[in-house]
């Protein structure tokens, strides 16, 4: 975003997986944009990424409501890692592989493995079935999807999460996924008996 004011904006209209708030924005203080957003109860994991080191900073940024105070430089992976872990517990998920029937999907090594067989997937596929893992039991809609799935301001072919789902149910059997007429998707965490 530009600046504070476009971030606190943008984060309440919209639902995202995790956010990465650096505290020098310009129009509005990181820390008054955490203050906002959780005034508002908007509930989104925050990590905040800032170079300010001092120990009152980092305490008051935490008891706004930061989930995460990390300090610049960074190593990208453990920035990449700590998000990961962020938006796992935010789902209930506190392991780094997440397991629905016999589909196990390892976010860090990016792999899928069903009945102990990797299955290779695409990208976006392994994007889809990550936030659909993240969310089972739980019904997410085609723009929930698009959004979490797609980078913001990405153009996205109004069939995409359709034809994803239809390689993912091809891939991993058709009943890991289960459409939810007119609302959106869901995956199921035990097989259908």
């Amino acid at each position: 975003m530009r600046d504070g004011e476009a971030a606190e904006r943008e984060l309440k209209a919209e639902a995202y997986a995790a956010a990465v708030l650096d505290l020098g924005l310009p129009r509005k203080d990181g820390l008054d944009v955490l203050a906002a957003l959780r005034r508002a109860r908007v509930d989104v994991p925050v990590l905040v990424l800032t170079a300010r080191d001092a120990i009152p900073d980092r305490i008051r940024g935490l008891d706004l409501g930061a989930d995460d105070y990390v300090l610049k430089p960074v190593d990208l992976d453990e920035l990449a890692a700590r998000l990961r872990a962020l938006v796992r517990r935010a789902h209930g998920q506190p392991q780094e592989c997440l397991q629905a029937q016999d589909v196990v999907l390892d976010a860090a090594a990016r792999t899928v493995r069903r009945g102990g067989v990797v299955v290779p997937l695409s990208t976006r596929e392994f994007d889809l079935l990550q936030q659909l893992m993240l969310s089972a039991g739980r019904v997410l809609s085609r723009e929930q999807l698009e959004q979490r799935v797609y980078g913001w301001g990405q153009e996205v072919e109004s069939n995409a999460i359709e034809v994803h789902v239809h390689h993912l149910r091809r891939k991993l059997g058709a009943e890991l996924i289960q459409t939810v007429r007119g609302v959106g998707y869901v995956l199921a965490r035990e097989a259908a008996r």
